[in-house]
Formats: C-alpha cells, structure tokens, sequence
C-alpha cells in the first residue's frame, strides 16, 4: 500500500491527471481515457483516499507550524485588522503584534499581507 501511495505522489508530480491502479484497469481504465480525452482528472476511489488523507494531513502539519497566538493575528490581520487595532482586541503593544508577523511571514514563507490573508482564507482561519 505505501509503495502504491508513493507511487501516486511521483505520478501527479510528473503531471499526471488521473490514476489507475492495474488491478483497477478492468473496471476504470475505460471511463480514465474517456475522463482525460475531456481534460477532466481521474482517480479511482483508492487513489482519492490517498489524496484526501495526505491534503488533510498536509493540513494539519501546516496549522501546527504556528502557535495559537499566531493563528489569531493571522485570523484578525485576514480579518482587515490593523497592527494597533489587533493589539487592543488581544491587549498587547503594537510591538508584539509586529513581532509575531514577522514570525508568522517567516515561518510560512510569505512575503506581503495578500499572502497572509489568503494563507488564512485557504486553511480556514478565517471566514471568507
């Protein structure tokens, strides 16, 4: 199982759009190529389990890179919260606000507030 799921990973980093185990060509190698020859993807009910586990699993890892006082100015700063408006909801100085951005923009590798914000659109701290 794990080889099939690495095998999986290398095939959609190569730019694969659908994925058919051999065992499963029998039953969906046909409604694949039918899928493909629309450029719509494929993946059979195994293949999806796999994708859905590793995203959610991403996912977390992701969430756990911050600290809970991070994922809140990142939630108020998606929120349209200025620096000193986000100090007085979490009554601290504008300063520790700066310094937890700045670890914030450090840690995920983002380099403007547009990516902060849609860091937190895209993994649900906030709601859009």
């Amino acid at each position: 199982m794990q080889d099939d799921d690495n095998l999986l990973h290398e095939a959609l980093s190569a730019g694969a759009r659908s994925y058919v185990q051999k065992s499963d060509a029998g039953l969906h190698l046909i409604s694949a190529v039918q899928s493909l020859a629309e450029h719509k993807p494929y993946f059979t009910d195994r293949a999806s389990q796999v994708l859905l586990k590793n995203f959610l699993t991403e996912a977390d890892k992701v969430q756990q890179i911050l600290t809970d006082r991070e994922q809140v100015v990142v939630q108020l700063v998606a929120e349209g919260h200025s620096n000193k408006e986000a100090a007085t909801v979490l009554n601290v100085s504008i300063k520790t606000i700066e310094s937890h951005r700045s670890s914030i923009m450090r840690k995920l590798d983002l380099t403007s507030s547009a990516a902060l914000v849609r860091y937190a659109v895209r993994n649900n701290l906030v709601q859009a």
